[in-house]
């Protein structure tokens, strides 16, 4: 399992930070009929209990952007990416059908409003991933967003560089369908779905829809 540091300066804006983590020896294929009828149903929850002025009120996205904010980062112009998701469903432009390790992301994000980290895991450089706050000389090539202004965002680092943030993941450690080895983190700034069951729930998802074998998940807790 990898291991994961928190910069003080995040635990001091965000006291209630947890992460949790899984690791996992996986099959990317495209989505399957079954795994989409699930994000289609969850899509359909979204639309039943939020207006689109709502979404931000969910306490884990609502958490995400007071951090964003406590680091001086516009989190209306850098939207968190549950935020974005559950934005785009409300909205009525969908969600792109992709593969089942970033649409497995999809659906837990959608239905805890957390923004979830997913890496290739053969891809991070080093056994640590440290979170802390993008800085003006960061270069980060959000996926399908080009280069992306990260001064101000929580921002994962291994041992080369940032590889992750709330808003979007970079291209350098992204999932491909030649990805085999999952790594993702559930990022929880503060508690909506429990996050034991956010964790468990990834878990058993990778192994109906992913072939998921050697599974490992873990909480990190900054405060034990």
């Amino acid at each position: 399992m990898i291991n994961i540091k928190i910069d003080n300066r995040i635990q001091e804006a965000c006291p209630e930070v947890r992460i949790g983590l899984i690791n996992a020896l996986v099959v990317n294929e495209p989505t399957c009929d079954e795994l989409w009828a699930e994000i289609e149903g969850a899509a359909r929850e979204i639309t039943q209990q939020y207006e689109l002025l709502q979404i931000n009120q969910r306490p884990a996205i609502a958490a995400t952007r007071h951090l964003y904010k406590a680091l001086g980062k516009d989190p209306s112009r850098y939207r968190v990416s549950s935020e974005a998701l559950c934005r785009r469903i409300i909205r009525g432009l969908g969600i792109y059908r992709l593969t089942t390790l970033i649409d497995v992301v999809n659906l837990v994000s959608i239905k805890s409003g957390y923004a979830i980290s997913g890496l290739d895991g053969d891809r991070i450089e080093g056994d640590t991933l440290t979170m802390s706050v993008g800085t003006a000389d960061d270069v980060y090539n959000g996926i399908g967003r080009g280069v992306l202004n990260i001064e101000g965002m929580p921002v994962y680092r291994d041992a080369v560089g940032p590889i992750a943030t709330p808003t979007s993941d970079e291209e350098r450690t992204k999932f491909t369908e030649q990805t085999v080895n999952a790594q993702i983190n559930i990022n929880a700034f503060a508690p909506e779905m429990p996050l034991e069951q956010a964790v468990d729930w990834m878990a058993h998802l990778l192994r109906k829809y992913a072939h998921a074998t050697s599974v490992e998940t873990a909480i990190y807790n900054p405060r034990q």
